[in-house]
């Protein structure tokens, strides 16, 4: 079975940061391209960042130079360091797990990311 389990979600002032880790279980991990979506309220889900097979990583502009993705294939965990967080980063953040060239995702549950003015 498998399962994407997210936390490190919070409530956080402007400026600060935060440490989102995905623990991944049931999928051979080293084959699969892991992304962190984000959803706020009334808006649709967007990509964040993404880290490939290869270990090459994408960031929206929104958050590049403040977010960092990073995976450990012997944890099979993907992480998203948050520094420079602002109200706007305010979502519930998703991870999210791709085999490239098949029709499966596997989606987390989700961790609430709420920083104040």
């Amino acid at each position: 079975q498998v399962q994407l389990v997210e936390s490190g979600g919070g409530l956080v002032q402007a400026g600060g940061s935060l440490r989102l880790s995905c623990a991944a279980s049931g999928i051979r991990f080293s084959i699969y391209a892991m992304n962190w979506y984000r959803q706020a309220p009334g808006k649709q889900r967007e990509l964040v960042a993404t880290i490939s097979t290869e270990g090459s990583t994408n960031y929206a502009d929104s958050v590049k130079g403040r977010f960092t993705i990073s995976s450990d294939n012997a944890k099979t965990t993907v992480n998203l360091q948050m520094n420079s967080l602002k109200p706007e980063d305010t979502a519930v953040y998703y991870c999210n797990a791709r085999r490239p060239g098949w029709p499966l995702v596997y989606w987390g549950q989700g961790t609430q990311v709420t920083v104040s003015s």
